[in-house]
């Protein structure tokens, strides 16, 4: 069968974009190099890989079936150990580049707080490479992950296994995380809820516990002058806001993404 055989197949049981992904990463092609190859002869054990892995994505998200997602232009592994990252999440971590670029003129301190794939602070490792950046989660499974990609990648981070600050011992100018924040009892898709850790997606009865443990004895852990950045729920500016009131000489910011929803939280201090 040809490539082009092969995505008149897959447009049977996936939409269109599905195909491309998961051909393409069987073939080694990205979309539009698969669109000059149509004629291409494909060999019968990758046309059996294909029509597994299709099965697969019933059950399964497309990210998990390949093991990789691009997120701010570079490849990450992902697998059920981690959250498969989001756009929204990109948008993050462009928000909180430029701050740092806009309230430091210094290489900073950074570390990613519930880290899963790693794919925020290796990606702040990247775009700003003279800075130093930690990479920390509760899971020892998911730091797996993270110390892959670190590698895939080719950055310079450290790790830390803690319940948040348990096992945290210096102070940062800029710490970032994408917390879970799903209220318990909130109805989410299914294959999200069947596939993804629960530990990444939940985040107590009212979706704050996290937020709760990193305002608690945050002052410890921040230099004088520090950039807090965290993704929200949709709903949940309000009470983050108050959660964090109460900081001195701080000002607090909600930025909302590209499709108007209030999604991210900025707490600066700049003296």
């Amino acid at each position: 069968m040809t490539i082009q055989e092969l995505i008149i197949l897959g447009k049977k049981y996936l939409h269109k974009d599905q195909v491309m992904m998961l051909l393409g990463s069987i073939l080694g092609y990205d979309s539009l190099e698969l669109l000059l190859h149509l004629d291409e002869n494909v060999s019968d054990s990758k046309i059996k890989e294909f029509q597994e892995k299709i099965a697969l994505l019933k059950n399964k998200p497309i990210q998990y079936v390949i093991g990789n997602v691009n997120f701010y232009g570079n490849i990450f592994k992902v697998n059920e150990n981690v959250l498969i990252p989001r756009f929204e999440t990109e948008e993050l971590v462009e928000n909180t580049i430029n701050l740092i670029k806009e309230h430091f003129d210094k290489p900073v301190n950074i570390i990613d707080l519930g880290t899963g794939s790693g794919c925020i602070g290796i990606t702040l490792k990247k775009k700003l490479p003279e800075s130093r950046v930690t990479l920390l989660d509760i899971s020892n499974d998911a730091l797996k992950v993270s110390r892959d990609n670190a590698l895939l990648n080719k950055v310079d981070v450290s790790f830390i296994q803690s319940d948040m600050w348990n096992n945290v011992y210096d102070k940062y100018d800029v710490i970032i995380s994408n917390p879970p924040y799903i209220k318990n009892d909130e109805e989410i898709e299914d294959i999200v809820y069947n596939n993804e850790p629960h530990l990444a997606l939940y985040g107590g009865i009212d979706g704050l516990d996290i937020y709760k443990k990193i305002r608690n004895n945050l002052e410890n852990y921040v230099n004088d002058k520090f950039i807090l950045a965290m993704e929200i729920g949709y709903d949940e500016k309000d009470d983050i806001i108050k959660l964090f009131s109460d900081m001195k000489d701080v000002s607090i910011t909600c930025k909302k993404d590209l499709s108007g929803r209030d999604r991210m939280i900025f707490v600066i201090r700049d003296k």
